[in-house]
């Protein structure tokens, strides 16, 4: 097993979501963000059924740096309780594995 982890969020719109995306990325607590959307998603919100247009937001990360970007992305999202949640990545190939610990053990930004 590795220690890279696989972390998703959702955001209202593309832009805030590429707010999000670009802010984690640029602080070094992901190495990766991929922005998927417009996702339709069915949700009991206030006690209420609503079916809402969302981004979903899909970070590749490092076990090491999961509580830094849990917090961040809890600090910067518009939403008072956003949907975070964190995957183990049980199978990785070598050379991504790699570059994603060069990325963000270094800070070289992949280079």
């Amino acid at each position: 097993m590795t220690n890279a982890w696989q972390v998703s969020t959702t955001a209202a719109s593309h832009e805030a979501a590429v707010k999000l995306a670009s802010s984690a990325v640029r602080e070094g607590l992901a190495a990766s963000a991929q922005i998927l959307g417009p996702a339709t998603t069915m949700v009991w919100h206030e006690g209420e059924f609503a079916e809402i247009e969302e981004w979903q937001l899909t970070f590749m990360t490092l076990e090491s740096r999961f509580d830094d970007l849990h917090e961040h992305l809890l600090e910067t999202h518009a939403w008072n309780n956003p949907q975070v949640t964190a995957v183990p990545i049980v199978a990785i190939s070598v050379d991504y594995q790699t570059w994603l610990h060069r990325t963000l053990d270094l800070g070289s930004h992949g280079e």
